[in-house]
């Protein structure tokens, strides 16, 4: 199949290198992946959560945190149709030594909470509450929710529908962002493009079997269509669904160099 793809490894163990979760301090709380990379001087940046687009304050779909500051709270449930579900919806963390992770998450109060599975959803049969018994404080200091988890434990596990992303957009074939870590802890950060005659864009399966490929031991889809990007040094090295022009995203990953 026609598919152009793109992929960064970053050695996030140097002492020169650090990686962050960014948000825009636009009014409109949006910006392009070029104007993240400029503004804050960062080497490498892909886009990161969903957000919900056609709204003036643009509002964050899930947990949004950086340098610790909670900036929007994460999910712990979600309507489809007339029906609850309670859901542990994945997220990547940074903590403050640079150390990436990825897991189900939902807070309470003003804590965020992890599980070592995600709790079980099906379409029409809702988990109806969250048991925080079964998990643990979630200590990082930038995250965003996103969602679904590709990869676990080395092994391609997709949570779709404990994620309650069933009767959605996400399982169907699209330009798509992808981050995971390797077990040498180097962070991997790729991008395919789609929906042009170059490149059919992927879907979460293949999406995974890519990162896997790339030695991801975790592994989470990120927000993707014509949020799609990846700036390397200024230059955007893809092209958005099929154009040169990018859409303005809510948060990022954004990767410095003190080189």
């Amino acid at each position: 199949m026609p598919l152009k793809a793109w992929y960064a490894e970053v050695d996030v163990s140097l002492q020169d290198m650090s990686v962050r979760v960014v948000h825009s301090p636009d009014t409109d709380r949006k910006e392009t992946l070029s104007e993240f990379a400029d503004n804050l001087n960062a080497c490498i940046v892909v886009n990161g959560g969903y957000f919900i687009i056609d709204k003036d304050h643009t509002d964050h779909v899930g947990l949004l945190m950086s340098n610790n500051i909670i900036h929007s709270p994460a999910i712990s449930s979600v309507l489809r149709g007339n029906t609850r579900y309670f859901l542990t919806r994945s997220a990547l963390g940074i903590s403050d030594d640079n150390n990436i992770d990825i897991a189900w998450i939902a807070s309470r109060n003003d804590s965020i909470f992890e599980w070592s599975d995600p709790v079980l959803n099906q379409q029409k049969l809702p988990h109806s509450s969250l048991d925080y018994s079964q998990a643990v404080l979630w200590n990082v200091r930038d995250a965003f929710q996103a969602g679904p988890v590709l990869i676990t434990d080395g092994k391609i596990k997709i949570t779709l529908d404990d994620e309650v992303f069933f009767d959605s957009e996400i399982p169907n074939i699209h330009p798509r962002t992808a981050a995971g870590y390797t077990s040498d802890g180097k962070l991997i950060l790729l991008v395919a493009d789609g929906r042009q005659l170059a490149s059919r864009g992927v879907y979460l399966e293949e999406l995974a079997v890519m990162m896997k490929d790339l030695n991801c031991v975790e592994a989470i889809n990120l927000d993707g269509g014509g949020s799609t990007g990846m700036v390397v040094n200024g230059t955007l090295l893809n092209k958005p669904s099929g154009t040169t022009n990018q859409r303005e995203v809510m948060s990022a990953i954004a990767v410095f160099s003190q080189e």
